[in-house]
């Protein structure tokens, strides 16, 4: 039988030159945090479908600006619509970081790949954040509505 030198080498091991993998904490949070997220994702996704879709009569047809609209003006609907795209956006990306760190060989190429995933990362949640909470549910152009404004918004 053959001894082990190093106690620490069943735990870590090289995989390329000056690449070191270990078994952290971290790698268990995100582990975790993606199955949770996922499960989270999908009662989100539900609903919003089921909101959408199935309770309006007309379903999909019954989907325009004045829906969104009404929609939007519940600070409810704007906290579901916004943990959606948060969840979304931190899982998506997470499982496109935990693809970069299985199948890209150079460090550099790793490195630049999630400064990509990051960059749009930022830029979605930033934007769709904004768009969330500075929708205007009634737009005014020169004191006169919109034509397709809702109904509960008064000139």
């Amino acid at each position: 039988m053959t001894a082990i030198a190093d106690p620490k080498a069943p735990r870590t091991r090289q995989t390329g030159p000056g690449r070191r993998v270990t078994r952290t904490n971290a790698e268990a949070v995100g582990w975790v945090f993606m199955r949770v997220s996922g499960v989270v994702l999908v009662a989100l996704v539900l609903g919003h479908l089921v909101a959408n879709l199935v309770v309006p009569a007309d379903g999909v047809r019954s989907i325009d600006f004045a829906f969104v609209a009404g929609k939007w003006s519940s600070l409810g609907w704007q906290l579901w619509d916004l943990l959606l795209l948060w969840l979304a956006m931190i899982h998506g990306a997470n499982g496109v970081r935990t693809f970069i760190n299985d199948y890209a060989t150079k460090s550099t190429t790793r490195l630049w790949l999630k400064v990509l995933v990051g960059i749009a990362f930022a830029a979605v949640v930033v934007l769709g954040t904004l768009v969330i909470f500075t929708f205007d549910p009634c737009p005014m152009v020169d004191g006169a509505l919109l034509d397709g404004a809702p109904g509960f918004c008064t000139p």
